[in-house]
């Protein structure tokens, strides 16, 4: 509480250098974090003369206390429990960084260091929390009986990620594919994400699409592709019977007519043959009147 009546009473107080990052502090999920603060004095100075305060800029809440020597945590919010320290050693030189300990989406915010030795001064910087995503899996929707013209659904799926990441799908040629595009972002207890984007596109043999995730806190790009090939598009099953029942009828008709044009040669055949026996006939029965 004194700590706070110093901090709000600037009017008797001479301002001193501050100095924390002025770009956002980036740290891993679960990960320890050193929040960067220093400040400069003009003289030397006892540790018992110094507070070092920090606080959440927003809520005011305290993340870690010290003064007259020694921690003060008496008013420390819960979820900073056990979790803070300053560096006792260099404080002297002008070090107030503070370490915290398994950094959790919840931690992301602007923390506010104040400092005081006879002199007062104050700064914030932000941090940002981010966790990479698991490698993207691109699954295709239905897997089978594909026709060409059939609309299908490509699915790709990452997990365990934060923050949102940026989803883009290309097809082979390296287009952007924008359209019939689908967003679910879910949440898990520690605040990190799976993240699902589908897209739905017209079937076309031979195709390629593949689906970029990029973390931009982390710089990572995590990348998968699916290729449809004619292998996959199965062939109409109505059409397939039709075919099949053209093709018994060609067979059956072609059996039928091979049928028939042997009958009728035989017929022809026998037929010649019963007029050249009775041409045979009639000569002989010419040839003995004579």
């Amino acid at each position: 509480a004194s700590l706070l009546l110093h901090a709000t009473m600037l009017h008797t107080q001479t301002v001193m250098e501050v100095q924390v990052p002025e770009q956002p502090m980036v740290a891993l999920h679960g990960r320890d974090a050193i929040l960067n603060c220093s400040f400069s004095h003009a003289s030397s100075f006892n540790l018992s003369d110094l507070s070092v305060f920090w606080q959440l800029t927003d809520t005011k809440r305290s993340v870690h206390g010290y003064s007259e020597g020694h921690d003060q945590l008496t008013d420390q919010a819960e979820s900073f429990a056990n979790r803070t320290s300053l560096f006792p050693a260099q404080l002297g030189l002008g070090n107030a960084s503070l370490l915290l300990r398994r950094v959790g989406v919840a931690d992301e915010g602007s923390y506010t260091c104040f400092v005081r030795v006879q002199d007062y001064g104050s700064a914030a910087l932000m941090l940002q929390v981010a966790a990479p995503y698991s490698k993207p899996v691109v699954t295709l929707e239905p897997e089978s009986n594909l026709r060409p013209g059939d609309e299908v659904a490509l699915t790709c799926l990452a997990y365990g990620g934060f923050p949102e990441a940026i989803v883009i799908w290309q097809d082979g040629g390296g287009r952007n594919l924008t359209d019939n595009i689908t967003m679910s972002l879910v949440a898990n207890e520690e605040g990190l994400f799976t993240m699902t984007s589908m897209l739905r596109v017209v079937l076309e043999p031979n195709s390629t699409y593949s689906c970029r995730l990029i973390n931009q806190l982390l710089g990572e790009e995590g990348y998968a592709s699916v290729t449809i090939t004619g292998q996959n598009i199965a062939f109409p099953p109505v059409a397939l019977w039709v075919t099949i029942g053209l093709a018994v009828c060609l067979l059956v008709l072609l059996i039928a007519l091979a049928a028939v044009c042997r009958r009728k040669i035989k017929e022809s055949c026998e037929e010649a043959r019963r007029e050249g026996r009775e041409w045979e006939e009639l000569w002989e029965s010419r040839g003995s009147s004579a």
